[in-house]
């Protein structure tokens, strides 16, 4: 857009050949009035100069902004890395302290079974050695050779085939001695009852009769296994019966 002085020049021109034929024309230069008319004024430099540097603070402002947040995004990320590998080695300390608690709950179970085990076979021998000292003592020793016991126990079994099995058990328990003792359990007698008192049941002399012991065993062998033979089988197989 061209100033007022610009068009005043420019109408004063118009005017003097319109007017004055004939008179000389003065010439304006126009276009050099346009050009210094439309350089900013020194307040407008300085409000272009002013807004340039906002825009430039502004773009500063946001450039900072932006390395801040990922600043802070960057120290976020690594505290929940951290966190995370703080939790795992916890849960991980967690699952060890358990782990070896069980161990040894197990191994005081196990030992705390192992003592009830001894206790009750250390009851048990003591049990047996409590009732054949309490046995009546006035019952009549029998005196008997080992021939005689077999010979004795071969009439009370009765069947020959019975009376085989019988008499191989017996003489693996206690080779046909009646007062056989076992040192270790407290088994007494020809078949070796645990405790021997459990003979009672079939005569108060069972300590010092083979008779009695035979006729106990002999039951004993028919009421859990069926026979003697049954119960040899078993002895074959275990060792015991």
């Amino acid at each position: 857009m061209a100033s007022a002085t610009a068009v005043t020049a420019v109408g004063a021109v118009v005017g003097m050949a319109s007017g004055s034929e004939g008179k000389t024309t003065q010439t304006v230069d126009v276009a050099g009035a346009t050009l210094l008319a439309e350089v900013p004024s020194g307040a407008q430099a300085q409000t272009i100069s002013d807004n340039i540097g906002q825009q430039a603070s502004a773009q500063q402002a946001s450039a900072d902004a932006a390395a801040k947040a990922a600043a802070e995004q960057k120290a976020a990320e690594e505290a929940a890395r951290q966190k995370a590998a703080a939790d795992a080695q916890a849960k991980a300390d967690a699952q060890a302290k358990a782990d070896a608690q069980a161990k040894a709950d197990a191994e005081k179970a196990a030992k705390a079974a192992d003592d009830q085990r001894k206790a009750t076979e250390a009851a048990n021998r003591s049990k047996a050695r409590s009732a054949m000292a309490a046995v009546d003592d006035s019952a009549p020793a029998v005196s008997v050779s080992p021939g005689s016991v077999q010979d004795l126990a071969r009439s009370i079994v009765g069947n020959d085939s019975q009376f085989q099995c019988f008499s191989n058990i017996v003489k693996r328990e206690s080779g046909w001695d009646y007062t056989a003792t076992n040192k270790s359990s407290g088994a007494y007698g020809l078949v070796q009852a645990l405790p021997g008192s459990k003979m009672a049941s079939a005569g108060a002399d069972w300590r010092t009769n083979p008779a009695t012991q035979i006729k106990w065993g002999l039951s004993y062998m028919n009421s859990r296994y069926g026979s003697p033979c049954g119960a040899w089988s078993f002895w074959q197989a275990h060792s015991w019966y």
